[in-house]
């Protein structure tokens, strides 16, 4: 062969067997987004367990001719489509994750101050006013309400719904959901403080009353009851949720609530955050429509912080022992971050005033709103 046959042979092999001459601007453009979330994640620590795999998704799935994402001749699933097609699509993954979640929590301070489902119940009022907003800017019913969930700040619910309504706006539905919930530090403290006076926000609240064991076992059998009968379309995540919550309480299943909690729940993170970075493929997610999601999803957000703190200001109107308003910013359901946010407010008000359990109430009752709210949305389109 000569030097001639063999530079021309190189020449072929590269235009033909790798990604360079297929490389186009948008997938760099992609990657870049994939490099600013991986450094959100590393140097800036918001939310690493998920905005490192997400970030890494990304990067992975805008390589020009990389077999991730399609189907092979054969017809079966490529390595990240397998993990999104019986992961996501089948809706297993974020099931599972409400088994960790629920493995995770502890409910005692909701049973305690059961009024504060109230507050998670008016935290929701972003998700329907932004769900409003995005038909009117042109969203079809399915697409409106798989962005309206973004506001509840819960990932696994919004992963749930875009993928029954509209699955093709996952990536960007997810990573909005997901990094709002990472900046709840920097987002809500300034909303807190607007619609809080010094004086309100230096309320001190009763130490809860202690709860007992009986009390906690029993509660997400009643919670499953009364939510799966009046909503039954939530029975998968709601099912998971007290499912998990269940073996954590009843003291017999400590190995199954370790490995919900711990070793099953670092396995699905892991691939539910390429599935989804997977989905932000250039040719789909550089378009008008994710950065309007972005938008809404940041609106969203704020409504909801508003709507707890408003719902906590109406229900002082008729508590003879007032609630901090502090704790109506938790009623989203970043769990326990919003509860966090709320207690160090509270602290910079005055040093002696410790609200974190009971910010954990409507940070719980979050939780269960987000996911009560993505049931409606799923019985009306579905």
């Amino acid at each position: 062969m000569s030097w001639d046959q063999v530079f021309e042979l190189i020449i072929s092999i590269l235009t033909t067997q790798t990604g360079m001459p297929n490389l186009v601007f948008k997938q760099v453009v992609m990657m870049a987004v994939a490099f600013f979330f991986l450094y959100l994640a590393v140097a800036k620590n918001y939310e690493p367990l998920l905005l490192v795999p997400i970030g890494f998704g990304i990067f992975l799935v805008n390589f020009p001719l990389a077999p991730l994402m399609g189907y092979t001749e054969s017809g079966h699933p490529e390595l990240i489509r397998a993990f999104y097609k019986y992961g996501v699509e089948w809706e297993i993954i974020p099931c599972v994750i409400f088994l960790g979640l629920g493995a995770m929590t502890d409910f005692g301070p909701l049973i305690a101050n059961p009024k504060t489902l109230i507050i998670g119940a008016g935290a929701q009022l972003g998700v329907f006013i932004t769900y409003l907003g995005t038909l009117l800017a042109g969203f079809t019913l399915k697409e409106a309400a798989s962005v309206g969930i973004i506001g509840g700040a819960d990932g696994p619910t919004t992963i749930y719904l875009t993928a029954k309504l509209a699955p093709h706006l996952l990536g960007a539905n997810a990573l909005a959901a997901y990094s709002y919930m990472a900046m709840v530090p920097l987002i809500q403290p300034p909303i807190m403080r607007l619609l809080t006076t010094p004086e309100q926000r230096r309320i001190k609240m009763r130490q809860l009353r202690p709860v007992s064991a009986r009390e906690k076992l029993f509660f997400p059998l009643i919670a499953s009851v009364l939510i799966i009968l009046l909503i039954p379309a939530v029975a998968p995540l709601m099912g998971m949720f007290m499912f998990g919550n269940f073996m954590r309480e009843c003291g017999v299943v400590r190995r199954l609530s370790d490995t919900a909690q711990n070793a099953l729940m670092n396995i699905v993170t892991i691939f539910l955050g390429l599935s989804v970075g997977a989905t932000m493929q250039a040719e789909a997610f550089l378009s008008l429509k994710p950065l309007l999601i972005f938008t809404f999803g940041l609106l969203d957000f704020i409504v909801c912080t508003f709507g707890g703190i408003l719902t906590a200001h109406i229900m002082n109107f008729f508590l003879t022992e007032k609630v901090n308003p502090l704790i109506g910013s938790a009623g989203v359901s970043a769990v326990p971050m919003a509860a966090r946010v709320s207690h160090s407010e509270g602290l910079k008000a005055d040093p002696n005033n410790w609200l974190m359990m009971h910010a954990m109430g409507p940070n719980l009752a979050g939780v269960i709103g987000s996911a009560a709210a993505a049931g409606m949305f799923i019985a009306m389109f579905q």
